[in-house]
């Protein structure tokens, strides 16, 4: 796509940090906008602030772990707007802690949010998009831990692993269909991801809190906006990646020179 103007986003996750940042950024850029979360005060917000500037905006109350309102969502995304030419599958969650140590809700909680929130968005939003043979965009977010593993960061590593392993299939299997993709991996962000437990539902809460300290993150924190603003651009130069800091090019270099080694100190 080369412009987002009169087109319609959809972005999960979209009452705070990353999400809303992509919504407003959406909004400016001349997108009608649909925000999804679970947050209903704070998606009225970004939508009073968006329809406060003249844009076009609906919030929609959303449980990306649940696939009925996932596709009920995309019922009043279609029913209001008519199409959807963006799709943010941003809603996450974050989990500090050894794998010795996780337990069974740990991953069903983390998994739930942050991989099959992506799955769910996709099963129930990609017939439609491909069905209105326009071109259109769909942005996962992962994470620099979804590039390179972290001590303590296991479930968060193993979700986002696999979100951006689905998003780099995605973009061939998308490929004929004009439909591109793009995989978010943003480093320090300043969001409220440490505070993810306050979403945690009860039945996944384990019995005992967790005494694991929250991981501490190499090089800066960017604001929200500046990630949307990689993100739109990304749209807009229809690029896969959106690697958001330059302190990420280290370890990721460090990475592929051991894979690199590895096979060549492999014997004959």
């Amino acid at each position: 796509m080369d412009s987002l103007s009169g087109r319609v986003g959809v972005v999960t996750g979209g009452a705070s940090g990353i999400g809303r940042a992509l919504a407003e950024a959406f909004a400016r850029a001349g997108a009608r906008v649909v925000v999804a979360d679970l947050d209903e005060a704070g998606m009225a917000d970004v939508v009073g602030a968006i329809r406060s500037r003249g844009g076009e905006a609906l919030a929609v109350r959303t449980d990306v772990t649940d696939l009925a309102s996932v596709q009920a969502l995309a019922e009043r995304a279609f029913g209001a707007f008519g199409r959807v030419h963006v799709l943010c599958n941003n809603a996450g969650v974050a989990l500090w802690g050894g794998l010795e140590a996780a337990t069974h809700r740990d991953w069903q909680w983390v998994l739930g949010v942050n991989l099959w929130g992506v799955i769910h968005g996709l099963e129930a939003f990609l017939p439609r998009m491909l069905a209105q043979k326009e071109p259109a965009h769909i942005v996962n977010t992962a994470s620099m831990a979804g590039l390179v593993a972290t001590r303590g960061l296991g479930i968060y590593n193993t979700s986002k692993y696999a979100v951006v392993g689905l998003s780099e299939t995605l973009a061939k299997d998308l490929k004929p269909y004009n439909i591109g993709v793009s995989v978010l991996c943003p480093m320090g962000v300043s969001t409220r991801i440490r505070a993810s437990e306050r979403t945690r539902p009860a039945h996944l809460k384990n019995d005992a809190p967790s005494r694991a300290e929250p991981v501490e993150l190499m090089g800066r924190s960017l604001p929200p906006e500046a990630v949307a603003e990689m993100v739109l651009r990304a749209i807009l130069g229809d690029e896969l990646y959106v690697i958001t800091h330059d302190e990420g090019l280290e370890p990721l270099r460090r990475r592929f020179e051991r894979m690199e080694q590895a096979i060549r100190q492999r014997k004959p």
